[in-house]
């Protein structure tokens, strides 16, 4: 991708992002004659402008760096491992987060949804799935809506499917990754019951129902994320977290 002009990058994200050159200019603070002379190579950006615009086109800090490497300057934000020492007050938190959920379900996950990591009560609710599944790397969107998954004991298998897919679609829209195309073409091929079943009615959002030994348990869920990143891998790092929809999963998942 770095062998892209610059310019041509900058309109991609701008015409992503649903913006004409007088708003994204106007946002900037810059003229729209300099932007459209970025835009056509007529000018070069300076490492400060390609941040700057990058920040109002909302890129992704992984894209930015490639937006400053096009440019000619070398990238801004490190990209580490979470084993990285640096990266231990990060693997903390997730772990605190994770643990003081229990007894619901928590999951850390990267930006292509693959698990870095679990509470027990996620363990519990996947174990019965195909092994093949549950080896690293493991993709929780793949587990949850393959026929040897989940999918069989999801009981509105319907809205959540649409539900995950149209989540998928926005982080596309957003990053316009091509690992998640390739994931949304995937799991939009596995079959998915359509009926239009009723559990949402006294809902307060879509929940997640699943059938299980215990009982038929049922969750709505939250997404958390890390405030200021400026590190690539914490920048898309997720954490999934279930909660109890009605009583029942509550008294069930405390047993």
């Amino acid at each position: 991708m770095s062998a892209v002009p610059i310019g041509t990058l900058i309109k991609h994200w701008r015409e992503r992002r649903r913006m004409s050159q007088l708003l994204l200019a106007n946002e900037a603070e810059i003229s729209s004659r300099h932007l459209s002379f970025i835009e056509t190579g007529r000018a070069s950006p300076s490492r400060a402008m390609v941040l700057r615009l990058a920040e109002y086109l909302d890129v992704p800090l992984r894209e930015r760096n490639q937006l400053l490497t096009a440019a000619g300057f070398a990238p801004v934000f490190r990209e580490r491992s979470l084993e990285d020492q640096s990266m231990a007050p990060a693997r903390l938190a997730v772990e605190q987060v994770l643990k003081g959920h229990d007894p619901y379900p928590a999951l850390a996950i990267d930006r292509h949804w693959n698990l870095i990591s679990a509470n027990g009560a996620v363990a519990a609710l996947v174990a019965s799935a195909d092994p093949a599944l549950l080896e690293p790397p493991v993709n929780v969107l793949r587990l949850s809506l393959h026929p040897n998954g989940l999918a069989s004991k999801i009981a509105n298998l319907g809205q959540w499917r649409r539900h995950l897919l149209e989540r998928l679609d926005g982080q596309i829209r957003v990053s316009g990754d091509v690992q998640l195309i390739a994931l949304r073409d995937e799991l939009s091929s596995y079959p998915g019951a359509s009926n239009e079943d009723r559990t949402m009615e006294s809902s307060i959002a879509i929940p997640f129902v699943l059938n299980t030994t215990a009982g038929r348990l049922s969750f709505i869920t939250t997404t958390l994320v890390f405030g200021t990143p400026v590190d690539v891998t914490l920048s898309e790092l997720a954490i999934e977290m279930f909660f109890p929809a009605d009583e029942a999963t509550a008294a069930a998942l405390k047993r």
